[in-house]
């Protein structure tokens, strides 16, 4: 029989590690640097054995309702884009459903990416002010296809002249005295 001491490199060679290195690595991978941490208690867990469990609040849109939303707009982009694609730009009434589709649909991923990474829980009130940004920058971004779509081609007609590298500029014409 081989001794204790020799299956330490045999644990090294097939990926096994010491727990402490590991927890002291994920500790820096899980936090961003230019955010300020709250306190945590050891390990996150808040109270004792002994108490009894208390579910979050329910929420539709935190579970399957949402789920299912994001999946609804993600289908509704495409078939949408890829006709802006091949056809450039249609209608109006068509490029105003792409654009606010395609809004949404980044809203939700966001909104998504804000609550996994940057959680009320470690962050506390910047969890807020992210969020807050998201909705103004959304809001921003919908006046912004407002704009395209009165003033403009539109985003689709917009995207096809950066495609296709030809622009088109309303120019204005003056009565002639």
């Amino acid at each position: 029989m081989l001794p204790r001491t020799s299956f330490a490199p045999l644990n090294r060679s097939i990926g096994l590690v010491s727990r402490r290195t590991f927890q002291s690595s994920a500790k820096r991978c899980l936090t961003i640097p230019f955010l300020p941490v709250l306190p945590q208690k050891p390990g996150g867990v808040v109270g004792t054995p002994n108490d009894a469990y208390i579910p979050p609040p329910i929420s539709k849109m935190e579970g399957q309702v949402h789920w299912w939303l994001e999946k609804a707009f993600a289908v509704t982009t495409l078939p949408l884009a890829a006709t802006a694609i091949i056809s450039g730009p249609l209608s109006t009434t068509y490029d105003s459903i792409f654009s606010v589709a395609l809004l949404g649909y980044c809203y939700m991923e966001f909104h998504s990416c804000i609550t996994d990474y940057i959680s009320k829980r470690v962050y506390g009130k910047f969890h807020n002010y992210a969020l807050y940004l998201l909705g103004g920058g959304s809001l921003i971004s919908l006046f912004g296809i407002y704009k395209l779509e009165n003033e403009g081609e539109g985003v689709t007609g917009l995207i096809h002249s950066l495609w296709t590298g030809k622009t088109t500029v309303k120019e204005t014409v003056e009565p002639v005295k």
